[in-house]
């Protein structure tokens, strides 16, 4: 993951799944597997359509998946 990938990730906030996908190092299915599995943090409803995720959560994931990576 490059730094200007973590740019496009807010401090706080929402991520929405398009934004969300160019950071993370996986596709849609594999997401939403990891997601139902419970190995990355569950979406967030923000109205009937909106789904999306905490950035301070992602940004925690991101950290931790960095950590056992090296």
């Amino acid at each position: 993951m490059t730094q200007e990938e973590l740019i496009d990730l807010p401090k706080t906030g929402f991520v929405r799944e398009r934004q969300l996908l160019r950071i993370v190092p996986f596709s849609h299915s594999t997401l939403w597997a990891k997601v139902k599995k419970g190995d990355f943090p569950a979406p967030i409803k923000l109205s009937a359509r909106i789904t999306a995720w905490d950035a301070e959560s992602v940004r925690a994931w991101l950290d931790e998946f960095k950590g056992k990576r090296q």
